[in-house]
Order: C-alpha cells, then structure tokens, then sequence
C-alpha cells in the first residue's frame, strides 16, 4: 500500500474532504504536500495526503516514480500508468474509507507525472470524484478514453506556455479531447511559465477544488 506524508484538517474535527496530491517524476510525497497548507486556507474540514509514488527513480539518484519515462513511446506510457493504476486506486478507496467519506468528497491534484496518473485514475473510477486538477501533464492513450471512461469528474488543466519539459500543446489537446467526449474541462495556460506551478495556477486551483466540494454531486 502506498504511504506518505499527510496533514490533517485544521478545523480540528473529522475530514470531511479529501485532497490527495500525486507528485511528478524524481519526486516524491513531501514534494506536493508543501501545498497543503493554501488549500487547506479555503478548505480548513480537508485532510490532505501526498503519498511516494510506488517505484524508485530509474533515471535519477533520488526521488520516486508512478512508472518508467526511460521509453517514452505511446505503449510504453500506457503500460506505465496500467500498471501503476491499480495500486493508485487501491489507495483511493482505502484513504476515502479510513475518513469515512465518499467520492464526491474527493479531490485529485497532479503534477507532471502525477497528472498522467490523476487523469488515467480519475476518469475510471466507478464513482466520479468531486474534481481532477492537473498542472504541467498530459492525457495517456487518449484513443482509448471513448471506451474506458466510466467517470465524468470537472477537470481543471493548468499549464505553463513556456513548459520545457512537458509542452503546453499537451494540455490543449488534451481539454479538446475532453470537449469532445463532453467531459467538463477548464484549460489554464500560464504565459511566462516552464515546469512549475505559479500562484496564479495555485489560486486557480484551490477555487476549483473549493467550489467542486462545496457543490457535491
């Protein structure tokens, strides 16, 4: 079972939301968990946790990994985040068990890989979750969602147009392919900005995820 860091509502009481961080390539739990402290701001009855990526970095030293970016060629990708998913999803329903809470209750925040595996998970959940924020990703095996969609979650996309690492044409095809299927997406695209979330995407961010739990469906 995945584990990593976590920080608990800062009402004091129960959780009754839940923000789970999934972080990018050669990182790991403690790297997304330093945002927790601005959702929980506007979110103070949320509990947050950030777990480490299952698999130790194979192109790096240090830091963890959802899957192998050594190939990254489409079917390698796909294999990548097949493999990881079950265990991602696992942890899901345990973290939602444990709080006594419900998917509608749920938020996933990714980066980087950490949003190839919050876009993959979340759009085939049985239950949707409450909303899906990725920053800086890009959508696995697009061909292949018309067929594996079971959930309809609003997403927000949050990308820097000066990404050096993941371009931000990876964002804006993947809110089109969203359209498509008449998935609720919002698509922002942060001018100036490489491989990294700005407070401008953070405040964004933390209204969706607000906004998304308040309503429940």
């Amino acid at each position: 079972m995945l584990t990593g860091p976590s920080v608990a509502p800062v009402s004091g009481g129960p959780a009754k939301q839940l923000v789970v961080f999934l972080h990018g390539l050669g990182a790991d739990g403690d790297d997304l968990i330093a945002l927790a402290p601005y959702f929980a701001a506007a979110l103070p009855d949320a509990a947050f946790i950030s777990p480490n990526a299952p698999f130790p970095c194979d192109m790096a030293p240090f830091g963890r990994q959802w899957f192998s970016l050594r190939d990254q060629g489409p079917e390698a990708m796909l294999a990548g985040v097949r493999k990881a998913a079950p265990e991602l999803e696992a942890f899901l329903d345990a973290q939602l068990a444990e709080h006594g809470l419900n998917n509608d209750q749920l938020v996933i925040v990714g980066f980087s890989q950490g949003t190839m595996m919050a876009l993959h998970v979340g759009l085939r959940r049985k239950v949707a979750p409450a909303a899906v924020v990725g920053f800086s990703g890009l959508l696995v095996a697009p061909e292949l969602l018309p067929e594996e969609l079971t959930a309809r979650p609003p997403i927000l996309l949050i990308h820097g147009e000066d990404d050096e690492v993941l371009p931000a044409s990876f964002t804006r095809f993947a809110q089109t392919t969203f359209e498509k299927l008449g998935l609720p997406v919002l698509a922002l695209l942060r001018p100036d900005l490489g491989h990294s979330i700005d407070d401008e995407g953070l405040k964004a961010a933390i209204a969706f995820a607000m906004q998304n739990l308040s309503t429940g469906k």
